[in-house]
Parts: structure tokens; sequence; C-alpha cells
């Protein structure tokens, strides 16, 4: 095993990771963008993974936890996943990654957005009304971003060692089709890089601590210097990366295989 790399467990693998501060080669892999694939989008998060949810219900402290849903180790755009909101309570929602704004005409040939830039919610019109009333948390163990070399990609997963379950910052909307059934959609929200992710990709998902989840599900609306001190980068040094297949690339491809270094095993 290359000295930069140590062993370590996480979602039931013993696996290679790289902490924040180690530098490494990773192979040259010929892949494409499967965000740009799915979305039409370059520079944000369009994979993540939720394992042992479980534990939703004791984690984010919400009365329907979902109790036996099944693990998602490749969430790609467009899947129905978990998102909790406030009501009288928090509570678990089902929703489509990718966001369809409420005053949509045709939810079909609309832009369907995965992710949001945190610099800019305020000034657009899809996003700025959702931060009073559109603020969702998205349970997440992980997510992948691709290093460009050259022509190739090359993917790679980040988590937290020491947070089996944490959340990104999303925001969501309910759009009706003529009938007046409703679409409940989301979107995760994205900053700057921090020094571990700056490595591969100059943006990464908004990664809340424990008491921001808190301030961003609250009901009342965050001022403008709450958006700054709540969406930025979270700590370089709380988090690990580890270089992946590209049977990442194909959301058909969804188990314990993704999460898995390329780095040999001992």
């Amino acid at each position: 095993m290359p000295k930069n790399v140590k062993a370590a467990h996480f979602g039931g693998i013993r696996s290679a990771i790289i902490t924040w501060n180690d530098s490494f080669a990773p192979h040259t892999r010929q892949v494409h963008n499967p965000a740009r694939q799915l979305t039409g989008l370059e520079n944000m998060c369009g994979r993540y993974s939720l394992i042992c949810i479980d534990d939703l219900g004791n984690r984010f402290r919400v009365h329907n936890p979902m109790i036996g849903a099944r693990s998602k180790f490749n969430v790609a755009p467009a899947s129905e996943m978990p998102v909790i909101v406030q009501k009288k309570m928090p509570e678990i929602a089902l929703m489509r990654w990718g966001l369809v704004p409420h005053w949509t005409k045709d939810s079909k040939t609309a832009p369907k957005p995965v992710n949001a830039r945190a610099e800019s919610l305020a000034e657009k019109p899809m996003f700025a009304p959702l931060l009073q009333s559109g603020r969702c948390l998205v349970p997440a163990s992980g997510f992948y971003e691709w290093k460009k070399e050259g022509t190739h990609k090359a993917p790679f997963y980040f988590h937290l060692p020491n947070e089996p379950l944490f959340a990104f910052a999303g925001l969501y909307d309910t759009w009706h089709d003529p009938d007046g059934a409703p679409l409940m959609t989301y979107t995760i929200i994205t900053c700057n890089a921090n020094p571990l992710l700056a490595e591969v990709h100059d943006r990464m998902p908004v990664i809340l601590t424990r008491e921001n989840e808190e301030r961003w599900l609250s009901y009342d609306p965050p001022s403008v210097q709450d958006l700054a001190r709540i969406l930025v980068p979270y700590p370089a040094s709380a988090m690990a990366r580890v270089a992946v297949s590209d049977l990442v690339n194909s959301p058909a491809v969804d188990d314990e295989r993704v999460i898995r270094p390329l780095f040999g095993l001992t």
C-alpha cells in the first residue's frame, strides 16, 4: 500500500483513504463527465451517496424515518431521494433531484438544475424566493467529483470519516401538473472548493455543520450575514478522498463497488 494511503473503514468496507494533506498521482482513465451528460452543466456536483439510511430518523430527529429504505451508493440526477423539510417539525419527503420551479409551464422541457451556486442565490429568480420558504437538508454519506487529466476525467469519492450521515444545504419547490398532481424537486447548493477538493475540482457541495443544519431549516429566513456564514466550504481536515473506479459513471451501477478505492487493499 502506498505510504500516503492508510487503511480505514466506512460504509462497512475496509478501504484506502487519502486525507486532505496527502498527494498522489491517480491512474489516468478514459471517462466522461456524467454530471454534464445528465444535466448539461459543468463545474457542479452531479453524484452522491446515501448509505445506512435506516439511521435517518435518529440522525436528523424526524418522526418518519423511512426504516428499511435501501441505501444508494450512486445517486444521479432525476433520482427520487429523501429530503428533510420543516413543517410543524422536521419531516422527510421524497423528492426528485433537479429543481422544477412552481411557475414552470412545461416540466419536461424546462431546465432542471441539480446545483445552485451559493454566491448568486439571492440574485437568481429561480432560487431567491426559495431562500424564504424552500430551504431543505439533503442527507448524504459522500459525493463524487471528477478530475480532468488531459482529455480524461478520473472519479474521486469524498466523505466525512467521523460523520457517516451528514447534510447538504438544499432548496426545494413544488410544481403542479395541469391536473393538480404535485411534483417535489430539489437542488444542492455548491460553494468554492476547500483544499482537499481543489486538487480535483474548483466547486463542492455545501456540507452543513450540525449547528448550521438547525439554522438552515429554521422558520426564520437567513440574513445576508447568515448566508455568508453558513454556505461555506466544509473543513478539509474533517474529510477524506478516495480514488474510485469509473464504474460510478453509469447510474445503473449502484452498489458498494463504486466507493471501493482503486489502490490495492491489504
